[in-house]
């Protein structure tokens, strides 16, 4: 069975989130089930020079968007046993940026959504099923289902569309859609939403079959509350969710070499020399039994900072040192700029995307806070969880999926969790977190070694993709 993965991101070439991590590890985690794999993604002139050196120039070739001829490039690089192609415009894709916005926005991913389709046809690599992701490649399925389907190798082509974020939907202007696609007047109306054209809701409706990044994600989106006002659309169709993995081989405490020191579930010296090594990069208190809190995160109200903004005091006066690590919301920022001005000892915050730092905080730090308002999966409790690092988390979308609340009569658990988006609950747990790793250093190895022992690999959840690639076909 042949599948194309389309995305806008992938690792290792070009990363803003969590979807380049997916599409940069199911893939191949799917190869070696013996399917066949291709990834589709644009040539952004931000991929690094050492992966732009090796890819071979196959093809070059116009489409018609509208009034507009547009210049396709096609290169490949084959790596790891998954061939990859750059869909490469000049014009859409050199800038310094990944995303945008506006018409310029609707036009990129218009001509991204076309040229994926005739580099399919006509390097004649037509796939049994695309797995599309999110709102920049929800117009295929239209493309597909308006335009393509008179084509006889596309008759039996089946789609998946992941939604990884439902919040990102890409309103675009309808006008102009049409002008660059042509893709007709019932199309756009089905597709309306507030006088805009939703590419997400395109995707939603066309789909054969829609995916979530966690189960939890895939029954929240039905409702009110994180429907993102297309529950009611959500509610009429078949979702499968299924949890995100990561890449255990490269995220691994015993082989990083980002890290001062290797350690495992077995061997848990090392972490300690980790975290005395990120308390003197980072400028902090040196002392290894003071309990240390991470946050690694975009910095928006969605990851729950608005929480965490407010029970910072009440935290450091409980003892701990903190840790932030992220770019985002200006006031986040500020915010937290000012919380190290004043406690520089005891409070660390870097603005910046920093993957070596960012291991060297799941590796150094004891606990690590996820009090998110929505997660549709969220890695960085996995990431936590590997390297024994205790996460705290809000019972929300992949976050409860993942995360077993520690039961201390039983013994059992992996992190702590709390239900309500409440600072005094996210204050309290944190609490007890800490309490329990001043009070009772057994049961918080423990802690530690369950969640290092947790198997979130791609392996159970590439499977999963599998028989649903079969389900669909069938």
């Amino acid at each position: 069975m042949r599948i194309i993965f389309i995305s806008s991101e992938c690792t290792p070439f070009i990363k803003t989130g969590g979807l380049a991590d997916v599409v940069g590890t199911l893939p191949p985690a799917l190869a070696k089930l013996g399917l066949g794999i291709t990834v589709i993604i644009p040539k952004y002139s931000r991929i690094p020079q050492e992966y732009r050196e090796k890819m071979e120039h196959i093809a070059e070739f116009y489409v018609a968007m509208g009034w507009r001829s547009q210049y396709v490039g096609v290169d490949r690089l084959i790596m790891n046993g998954i061939t990859y192609y750059f869909a490469d415009n000049e014009y859409y894709f050199k800038q310094d940026y990944v995303y945008t916005s506006g018409d310029f926005e609707t036009e990129r991913f218009c001509w991204f959504c076309r040229a994926a389709m005739e580099i399919m046809s006509r390097l004649d690599i037509v796939p049994d099923v695309l797995h599309l992701n999110d709102w920049q490649t929800g117009i295929i399925p239209m493309l597909l289902t308006e335009q393509y389907r008179s084509d006889p190798r596309w008759a039996r082509v089946k789609t998946l569309l992941t939604i990884h974020n439902l919040r990102y939907q890409g309103l675009m202007n309808p006008l102009l859609v049409n002008d660059m696609l042509g893709v007709g007047q019932n199309a756009l109306e089905r597709s309306e939403y507030y006088c805009n054209f939703n590419a997400l809701k395109a995707g939603i409706i066309y789909a054969d079959m829609i995916s979530t990044v966690s189960p939890t994600y895939a029954e929240e989106i039905k409702t009110p509350m994180y429907g993102e006002t297309l529950d009611g659309l959500l509610r009429t169709k078949d979702i499968c969710g299924i949890l995100n993995g990561i890449d255990i081989s490269s995220y691994n405490p015993w082989n990083d070499k980002a890290l001062a020191s290797r350690y495992s579930k077995n061997s848990l010296t090392g972490k300690k020399k980790c975290k005395r090594a990120l308390q003197e990069q980072l400028g902090l208190n040196i002392d290894e039994d003071i309990p240390l809190i991470a946050i690694i995160s975009r910095l928006t109200n969605q990851k729950g900072l608005d929480l965490f903004e407010m029970v910072i005091p009440g935290l450091m006066d409980l003892g701990a040192q903190i840790v932030v690590l992220g770019m985002g919301d200006e006031h986040f920022e500020q915010r937290f700029s000012a919380m190290q001005a004043a406690n520089s000892e005891r409070f660390c915050f870097r603005a910046e995307m920093n993957d070596t730092l960012a291991r060297r905080i799941y590796a150094g730090s004891d606990i690590f806070l996820m009090p998110s308002a929505f997660e549709p999966c969220g890695l960085s409790q996995l990431f936590a969880l590997r390297y024994g690092s205790v996460p705290v988390v809000r019972e929300t979308g992949g976050l409860a999926d993942s995360v077993v609340p520690y039961n201390r009569f039983t013994r059992k658990g992996n992190g702590f969790s709390f239900r309500n988006y409440s600072a005094d609950e996210l204050y309290n747990v944190s609490k007890y977190a800490i309490e329990l790793y001043n009070n009772d250093k057994i049961a918080w190895q423990e802690l530690m070694i369950m969640g290092m022992s947790c198997d979130f690999s791609w392996k159970r959840s590439a499977g999963l993709y599998r028989d649903l690639y079969f389900k669909i076909c069938s």
